[in-house]
């Protein structure tokens, strides 16, 4: 959510950031209701004011025992219009909430102006491309070769988009998560296990709702919804808190399980692990003072790119434009691996500041010693996906007889299995 000081003030400069978006909110609309909104109070004010007058003058005809029928007519009068415009503001708030929740965050000056992802901006490159002396193959092949993938299976038991993971798989998807989670909390991340179920509030704290309620699982007998990250539960972990700024940053890592309709991928990734209904993320979240979350940024960024260094993975930043950033970040870097497989950089993980957005919506605010106060600066990011990160170690370190070399800073937590072959 933006600031109304914001968008009344630089109501230009807001349409230009809703161009380069590509977004069709109706801020003009906004704008002729937050005018009526400010008029309405102002006469408000102005009756009430002229309400507590006659409240003084009526007072003093009794006192004097004359007669203060036109007085009271007259207050009755205003009353009433108070009444009518209280039920007026009311309405103008229901409707400029509603614009609201609809307004994506600004984009920052350094992010690259596009309408869509080929506008994208290579920041940096890690590592190098691996070689091989046959023709790779896509991790679906590998992992039901291996018999870790089972696809039809879990089709049986759900429906599309869902994976059946077993033997060394299941294992090497735990060692995942067990090595992004220890590296985190080295890091200085508290390690929480949130709810997997949260409610509408803390959607629309984060930003899914309204704008992507096609996209949740939704519960049908109450107002709860499954998460579509870890970003929502733990960034609600603080809603409605004002927080100390000397305890600023605080930093959370998480484990959870993810689910997602998809609503919008029909026909997308329809093979593999790489959009599925349900997965798994490590998530890494940060609340910090708004004067350091761009260094923040380039710190959480960092963070994750370590893991898919520990992991000998070749990948590289981008800097997603304008048209192809998520609704609620001001800027965002995706982390994209290289898989060899199908020859392609796919994103592995997306870190992203929202700036205050996320936080006004929350009502997450900040007091420092002098008494200042105001809203904190709210950070995200995948540190890392687990699915994902199993199909980048299938395609990357498979070999010619169809084995998979587990990576060596694995290895321990795979209780030294070095590598999965068929059985």
């Amino acid at each position: 959510m933006l600031a109304r000081e914001y968008l009344r003030e630089h109501a230009d400069d807001y349409r230009v950031a809703l161009k380069n978006r590509g977004s069709k909110v109706d801020l003009e609309r906004f704008l002729e209701l937050d005018a009526e909104r400010r008029k309405t109070i102002a006469r408000v004010e102005t009756l009430k004011n002229q309400r507590n007058v006659a409240s003084q003058q009526i007072a003093a005809l009794k006192k004097s025992k004359q007669d203060a029928s036109a007085q009271i007519d007259a207050m009755k009068r205003v009353g009433d219009e108070i009444k009518e415009l209280d039920a007026r503001l009311a309405d103008i708030e229901e409707e400029l909430r509603a614009i609201e929740l609809e307004l994506p965050n600004v984009p920052h000056e350094t992010v690259p102006v596009g309408a869509d992802e080929s506008a994208n901006r290579i920041e940096r490159t890690w590592g190098e491309k691996p070689k091989f002396d046959f023709e790779p193959k896509a991790h679906w092949d590998i992992g039901e070769a291996l018999g870790i993938l089972d696809f039809d299976r879990a089709a049986k038991i759900t429906g599309a988009r869902f994976a059946l993971i077993s033997g060394a798989g299941a294992r090497l998807n735990r060692a995942l998560i067990d090595f992004f989670l220890e590296q985190n909390t080295s890091r200085g991340y508290r390690e929480v296990v949130p709810p997997y179920i949260v409610n509408a509030d803390s959607l629309r704290g984060t930003g899914q709702l309204p704008k992507f309620e096609q996209d949740l699982f939704k519960l049908t007998d109450r107002d709860y919804y499954l998460i579509p990250t870890a970003e929502v539960p733990v960034t609600n972990i603080h809603r409605e808190e004002t927080l100390d700024a000397a305890s600023l940053p605080r930093q959370y890592t998480a484990y959870s399980p993810c689910f997602r309709s998809e609503a919008g991928s029909y026909g997308k990734d329809t093979r593999g692990l790489i959009r599925q209904h349900q997965f798994e993320k490590v998530e890494i979240v940060k609340f910090v003072m708004p004067d350091e979350s761009w260094n923040e940024l380039e710190r959480l960024t960092a963070d994750a790119e370590s893991l898919l260094q520990a992991l000998g993975l070749h990948y590289r930043v981008v800097a997603l434009s304008t048209g192809d950033l998520g609704f609620h970040a001001a800027k965002t870097y995706d982390l994209e691996v290289w898989l060899p497989g199908q020859s392609t950089y796919r994103e592995i993980s997306s870190c992203s500041n929202f700036t205050d957005f996320q936080a006004r919506r929350a009502n997450i605010r900040y007091r420092a010693a002098d008494k200042k106060s105001g809203f904190v600066h709210t950070l995200n990011g995948s540190a890392l996906p687990i699915g994902r990160m199993l199909v980048a170690i299938l395609e990357n370190f498979q070999d010619a007889e169809g084995s998979v070399r587990i990576p060596t800073v694995l290895q321990p937590l795979m209780k030294g299995l070095t590598k999965i072959s068929a059985t």
